[in-house]
């Protein structure tokens, strides 16, 4: 059989492969618009768009850090900033003008969320990946994303638990850039961040890719819709560690030792389906989208097990545990502290920005000595 027979015979058989995905997906979101209604559909729409275009564009937040710190090259972050100051100018005003209606991002800063963010940042470089990078791993059949997402779905539960004890060791009030002013100092500040790493970058690679701004304008999209639809930003750790309490609580676990998972809020969540749980239908949005895009790829979900040391399994359970405890104490990770808290005026997003960055070094040069990648 010739090349171009083989070519022909392998696309036609993934024809309707692709089909059932895509047929999959619309029959879940008329599914759940059916029996738990619109918002609830249009959620997990938005999910599988973010798990769609960060996996189908190679676009993502652990990544773009790691590129800057090692090879000075800017465009990844810049695309990030981009997206965040498409978001502000739509969501800032909108949470002024409906404030009984949407809330923001909005976390206090204080010694448990810094230490939380600059921990975050070393872990996330570890297994590299972020809440959301995490997660779209795991969807698209990455073996480190599998093994760190279980137990980073635990860590975030273990860190909501005793949250309320580590924001007693002393925080500052919830501070909220608002209004007019507060989109005026927002941008300002992010085109000031983005001329900051503009100037650090290695010439020659500055421009950002077609496929870049693409994902920015993408995902400025989808976190607008995310905050009309759900009253709320995008947000990826409380659906998590809502997951495992839920799994305790069916276990017969007793959470009223919890100031957080004991909260009414929190009950009424634990107690109710995940498919009316904003964040858990985004995450699992997001995690079906990238499984949707490797599917599609040929040969997108045949990726082998690496031969890593077993002290590297070790290291990626470890991390996955202090990624989920950390982005509780920082009220966040990178979509829900530093994406949706800047982009929705909160302070806290910029000061979480610059500890998870710093931390970014750590797990940078912590890699090879776990044996996740070679020694240079």
């Amino acid at each position: 059989m010739t090349t171009a027979a083989i070519t022909q015979t392998g696309t036609a058989r993934a024809i309707p492969g692709r089909s059932a995905l895509i047929l999959a997906a619309l029959i879940a979101i008329a599914t759940l618009a059916l029996f738990g209604g619109a918002r609830y559909a249009l959620l997990l729409a938005i999910g599988l768009g973010f798990g769609i275009t960060l996996e189908g564009l190679r676009f993502g937040f652990a990544g773009p850090w790691r590129a800057m710190i090692l090879r000075r090259e800017p465009a990844g972050i810049l695309a990030q900033l981009l997206a965040i100051a498409l978001v502000s100018i739509v969501a800032i005003p909108l949470l002024a003008a409906h404030p009984g209606e949407l809330t923001g991002a909005q976390a206090p800063i204080g010694f448990a969320m810094v230490g939380g963010a600059f921990v975050f940042g070393a872990a996330m470089q570890v297994v590299l990946g972020c809440g959301s990078g995490t997660l779209v791993n795991a969807g698209s059949g990455n073996p480190i994303g599998l093994l760190a997402l279980p137990f980073f779905a635990i860590g975030s539960f273990a860190g909501a638990y005793g949250l309320i004890w580590w924001t007693n060791l002393g925080a500052l009030p919830i501070l909220t850039l608002t209004g007019a002013t507060g989109l005026t100092i927002t941008l300002i500040a992010l085109a000031m961040t983005a001329a900051l790493f503009f100037v650090l970058g290695k010439p020659g690679s500055r421009r950002l890719p077609a496929r870049y701004v693409i994902a920015a304008l993408i995902l400025a999209g989808l976190s607008i819709a995310n905050l009309v639809v759900a009253g709320q930003p995008w947000g990826v750790v409380y659906g998590l560690g809502l997951w495992v309490a839920k799994g305790a609580t069916a276990m017969g676990a007793d959470l009223s030792g919890s100031a957080f998972w004991a909260a009414p809020g929190s009950v009424t969540r634990v107690q109710q389906s995940l498919l009316t749980d904003y964040t858990s239908l985004t995450n699992i949005g997001l995690i079906a989208g990238a499984f949707g895009v490797a599917s599609w790829r040929q040969g997108g979900l045949s990726q082998s097990l690496p031969r890593y040391p077993a002290r590297a399994w070790i290291a990626t359970i470890i991390a996955g545990l202090l990624l989920g405890y950390s982005s509780r104490l920082a009220f966040g990770c990178n979509v829900g502290a530093f994406f949706s808290g800047i982009s929705t005026g909160s302070l806290h997003g910029w000061v979480w920005f610059i500890a998870a960055f710093a931390g970014a070094f750590v797990g940078i040069r912590l890699r090879p000595i776990l044996g996740l990648e070679a020694r240079t």
